[in-house]
């Protein structure tokens, strides 16, 4: 019987889906992890520390790395952790955005020509930390334009 057995599985083509391949055969993971690798060398982070410090487990950011295709969850754990737009991760990786996360603006119409070319310098800066440190200045100036 054992025998008959081994005779059926040597003659059963082997499938070449298995654990380390891909199972989203769409999914390129290169835009990814050209992303991922930037933020990495913005923080000056290791693999380890960010994925640690983002609260996953200490191999993700890796496995992303190496072309594992990342799960929803880990790329918004990932999205905030990196403050940017989950819906910037999730088209990285393939997924549909979702509109929970677009952004929602006023009309550029409504707003003086100054103020959108304002607008628009903020947004080309890359970093998060010093987008963030430049409004929050600009605020500073206008609260005290308006004392």
């Amino acid at each position: 019987m054992a025998k008959a057995k081994a005779d059926r599985m040597a003659t059963k083509p082997r499938t070449t889906q298995g654990r380390g391949t891909s199972r989203h055969e769409g999914y390129n993971p290169k835009p990814f992890i050209a992303r991922l690798e930037q933020l990495l060398a913005q923080r000056n982070e290791t693999r380890r520390e960010a994925a640690l410090r983002a609260g996953l487990d200490h191999q993700t950011i890796r496995r992303y790395l190496n072309g594992q295709r990342p799960d929803r969850q880990s790329l918004l754990v990932l999205a905030d952790y990196f403050e940017v737009n989950p819906n910037e991760f999730l088209q990285l990786a393939g997924y549909l955005p979702m509109k929970i996360f677009e952004v929602k603006t006023k009309s550029a119409e409504a707003l003086p020509p100054e103020a959108v070319d304002v607008a628009m310098d903020i947004a080309r800066i890359a970093d998060p930390r010093t987008r963030k440190a430049v409004v929050q200045a600009i605020r500073t100036l206008l609260k005290k334009y308006f004392e």
